[in-house]
This record gives structure tokens, sequence and C-alpha cells, in this order.
């Protein structure tokens, strides 16, 4: 079974190549080759509007006496999808593009124009710091400040990253758990809570009021003057107010520690042993 495409051809053992003749072609001679619009472009016979990427069977030949640092530069023929004219345009491979010669007028490029604009200006920015050192150095110390604000953005921008690694992200996101129920929610606030009031340290509230009742105990001892043993009570002229502070000292002095525990503590309990002094004396 032969072969659909013939790939090897055969050569007679008597085969040589020297005596095939050549054929004498033109110098610039024209090959057919198809080829699709490299730009929009629109007719200038009919006004018809051909856009990038229309395919055409075009004419090819090289442009005579014109190359760019040895690379040639083609020249391509097509005509017009509806009125049939001529449209020619060329290589460009100065500027990696096409170059629009006859038969058409290129359409707007925005694109085109901005980076030719932007290399203009770059052209004249480095011939105007080439004859400027001042205006060298005011753009230096431009780029140098407009670095160190960078680096100033990028420092806040890692502490604020070190601020958030903080966060516990899973306990926000247990939070809105849409399969957790409302009793499971409830009885698990609960107990944060609990391990908060754990963790909270109110201060020793019992030994403020232990040491009130010693301040209270002191002034009123200070105030009770200091009874010789030999002197008896009868000896002695006290006051009325005087000899019911003496019976309120002496009754807190005998009490037992029941008693403390059943009297209230704080300046409370010394009102009631003052009121129970007075109703001892009547």
């Amino acid at each position: 079974m032969s072969e659909r495409k013939v790939l090897n051809k055969y050569y007679p053992p008597d085969f040589d190549p020297s005596k095939i003749p050549r054929m004498k072609l033109a110098k610039n001679r024209q090959y057919t080759v198809r080829l699709m619009a490299p730009f929009n472009m629109r007719c200038v016979t009919c006004g018809e509007y051909i856009y990038k990427g229309k395919k055409f069977n075009a004419r090819k030949e090289d442009v005579e006496n014109e190359t760019y640092l040895g690379i040639r530069i083609y020249r391509f023929y097509i005509k017009c999808t509806r009125c049939l004219q001529e449209i020619s345009f060329k290589t460009d491979p100065r500027n990696t593009d096409y170059e629009i010669e006859a038969g058409a007028t290129r359409n707007f490029m925005a694109l085109k124009l901005a980076e030719e604009q932007a290399k203009k200006e770059e052209e004249e920015l480095r011939e105007e710091e080439a004859n400027n050192p001042m205006k060298l150095l005011e753009n230096r110390t431009q780029q140098s400040r407009n670095e160190i604000e960078l680096l100033e953005s990028l420092e806040e921008l890692k502490d604020l990253n070190r601020r958030q690694q903080t966060v516990d992200y899973e306990q926000m996101l247990q939070q809105y758990d849409t399969t957790e129920t409302a009793k499971d929610r409830e009885e698990r606030l609960a107990r944060l809570d609990e391990e908060y009031i754990k963790t909270v340290n109110f201060g020793n509230s019992a030994g403020k009021v232990v040491a009130e009742e010693e301040v209270v105990e002191t002034i009123v001892l200070a105030k009770v003057p200091q009874l010789k043993p030999e002197t008896s009570r009868a000896e002695i002229k006290v006051p009325p107010n005087r000899l019911k502070m003496q019976n309120l000292v002496r009754r807190k002095e005998n009490t037992t520690p029941e008693a403390k525990k059943a009297t209230p503590a704080g300046g409370l309990g010394l009102l009631a042993a003052y009121s129970d002094s007075d109703s001892n004396s009547d």
C-alpha cells in the first residue's frame, strides 16, 4: 500500500543536480502570500472600513534600496473588499510595526500615540538632565524622597499585619456559625463569662472592712481615759457621755468570736453596740 503523501522521492543512480537548468527569475519578483490586515484602515476611494485581522491574498515584494540595520523591508499589496482598489503598506522594523503607503488611511490608534508621546517625553527629560546638572540633582532628590515614603508606607503595612495576626478569626467565625443552635450559643457565652470572672481580681474587700473596724476601735480607745488599777469607778466622776463610751469599749472587749460574727461588721456594728449600751444604762 503506497503512502497518501509521498515524503521521500526516488533519485536514480545517475542523477546529477548540476545538470538541472536554473530558472532566471527577476531580482524583485513578487510572491503571492496569505496575510491578515495588520491594523484598522479605511479605503480612500469608497470609504470601506477594513478591520485588523481580516485575511487577504496579497502580493509581496522587497523594497529596493531600503533596509534597517541589515533587515529587509517588504511591501504588500492588497485589494479593497468593496471597490477592489489596490492598497499598499510596508514593514517598519524600526518601530516593530507597519506603515501605510497608498490606497487607504490608518484609523486612529490611541495606544500607539500614547507610546510615542511617552517615548518622546522620556527622550526630552534625558536630554534636559544631560544639559542641566541642577535638574538632575532635583530629580535624584525627588527619587530618594519617594523611596523613603514608600519604605514608610511599607512599615505601616507591616505593623498593620502584625496587629491583625493577634485576631482569632476562628473565634470570630464561631460567633456567626449557622450550624450552632441558640441553646449551644447561650451555654458557650455563659461558660466564657464564668472564665472571664475567674480571671478578674476584685481585691481583698474583707481585709478592707477589718481595717476600718480597727481604725474605729483605735479612735474610740483614744477618747476613753486610762484608769489606774487601784482606782475604783465610784472615786472618779465620769461624765455621762464618757461613761457610755467606756461601756461600749468594755462590751466590745468582752464579746466572743461568735458574738462578733453575729454582730454586723463596720460602722453599723458599732452603732448597734452603742444603742445597746444606752438601753442598759437607762
